[in-house]
């Protein structure tokens, strides 16, 4: 159960702190509110929530330096507000550390669903059904009860959502996911959000574990459908 975790908001806006909190604690939540990146810190410190949606565009701390914080500290979700759209923009909150954005304006019933989304992949569902993967002889290994990657030997630091999402492409060699097949699978059925998420997490994976980018060897595009994941199995 997600209900009664408890949630940080961060940002500047105070009728935005009263929505999102008010939405949030009729779905059965515990809200924090924090109008500036300083505060945030303070909060979250004190009160050690379970999720934090943060606003990037803050008074005193602009809200990149704020997650770093964060995930410097913890590996809370984290959940970007933003009013940044482009491609870039987005990938680089990503690789912040963040799990996800929302875009301003936006839906609270779209952020609570995500929000519960976050929650309950981070609390976990079934055990593993394979506990280390090896591919390409051994130039990729996954554990996936320790949750660690490395690659050519070196370990690899990947997001919550990376690693989830890597897990899901690994154990199905050469399946073919839609981005909503990928979408459904992590964030859940009620996930309503934007596909360009999913493309911005494999631009990420792909810089950390590819030895070229540009030509994968791993996670393969599918044109006009999705991904799949190409590796060959391959001892340890």
């Amino acid at each position: 159960m997600v209900q009664g975790k408890r949630i940080l908001v961060v940002d500047d806006e105070p009728a935005i702190l009263d929505v999102v909190r008010a939405y949030l604690e009729r779905e059965g939540f515990a809200v924090e509110t924090a109008p500036s990146g300083s505060q945030a810190l303070i909060t979250f410190a004190r009160w050690k929530p379970d999720l934090v949606i943060l606003d990037l565009m803050l008074p005193d701390i602009a809200g990149e330096e704020v997650c770093k914080e964060l995930r410097r500290q913890s590996d809370v979700p984290i959940l970007m507000l933003t009013a940044r759209t482009g491609q870039d923009e987005i990938v680089e909150g990503l690789a912040l550390g963040a799990d996800d954005y929302v875009t301003k304006p936006f839906s609270p019933r779209e952020l609570a669903a995500r929000v519960r989304a976050i929650l309950r992949r981070a609390q976990g569902g079934a055990a593993p059904l394979v506990d280390r993967m090896s591919f390409g002889g051994g130039a990729l290994v996954i554990d996936t009860v320790r949750r660690e990657v490395t690659v050519r030997g070196e370990p690899v630091a990947l997001t919550r959502t990376e690693m989830d999402l890597l897990v899901t492409l690994a154990r199905h060699p050469g399946r073919v996911w839609t981005r909503e097949d990928l979408i459904a699978r992590l964030r859940g059925l009620d996930y309503t959000g934007d596909e360009r998420t999913i493309d911005a997490h494999i631009r990420k994976l792909r810089a950390k574990i590819e030895a070229d980018p540009k030509s994968p060897e791993f996670i393969l595009t599918v044109w006009g459908t999705g991904y799949k994941f190409g590796g060959t199995p391959g001892a340890s």
